[in-house]
């Protein structure tokens, strides 16, 4: 199966192809959660919210197999260095109690996927307590236990998980695809510049595309 993309059109077999969508948590993504206390503007990363969501339901009616994480530590904070606890300046950090639990805690309601997201039965669910999908996960061996070669990503942020989950997939033998209106940042800016980055030189890192391309190649064949 082939897509529009760029820097050049990306091949792909759907059976050996998962769907990452990264971090959609209400932490991030909801009024009240971690990312509002960072001072940021989470409507940015709600607008991202219905092409997503068609991407999974067309994802899910193909047959592909999808992959979820989220950004979750341990309530003892044990797997929360002081250096990423500690960073910035934000009303609540990693662990204080927020208004939909304690923040990046894995069980609390902040820390679940959005709704319009949420898993079903048989897809992975990935607790990880970096920025990067592989880090500490296992994802790796879940993968190649079920023959995945190629990744199709979305989510949040941009810059930041979604980039570093993609990079550390390529330095594993993943062929790497971001959806452009399927991730976003809180700094349209730091998202634009990601983009460029993760497609320089040939598809360095991954190509890039849309949601609605996907759609329309995974349509093909049912129209043939």
């Amino acid at each position: 199966m082939k897509i529009n993309a760029q820097p050049f059109a990306y091949e792909f077999d759907p059976a050996h192809t998962a769907l990452v969508l990264i971090d959609m948590q209400r932490d991030f993504i909801e009024p009240g959660g971690f990312g509002e206390t960072l001072g940021n503007n989470v409507s940015l990363l709600e607008a991202i919210v219905p092409a997503t969501q068609a991407v999974l339901s067309a994802w899910r009616a193909a047959g592909g197999l999808v992959v979820h994480t989220r950004e979750a530590h341990r309530p003892d904070l044990s797997d929360c260095p002081p250096a990423k606890r500690n960073r910035g300046n934000p009303r609540l950090r990693i662990g204080d109690a927020g208004p939909m639990g304690r923040i990046l805690i894995a069980g609390e309601p902040g820390n679940q996927i959005i709704d319009a997201l949420a898993p079903v039965a048989g897809e992975l669910v990935i607790d990880k307590p970096g920025k990067g999908a592989f880090y500490a996960t296992g994802l790796h061996e879940l993968l190649q236990a079920r023959g995945i070669t190629h990744l199709i990503f979305g989510g949040v942020t941009t810059e930041v998980c979604v980039q570093t989950s993609m990079r550390e997939a390529n330095d594993r033998g993943y062929d790497c695809l971001l959806l452009e209106d399927c991730t976003e940042s809180y700094f349209p800016q730091f998202k634009a510049a990601t983009v460029d980055m993760i497609r320089a030189q040939g598809a360095i890192v991954g190509w890039t595309s849309t949601g609605a391309a996907l759609r329309a190649a995974l349509a093909e064949p049912l129209a043939a």
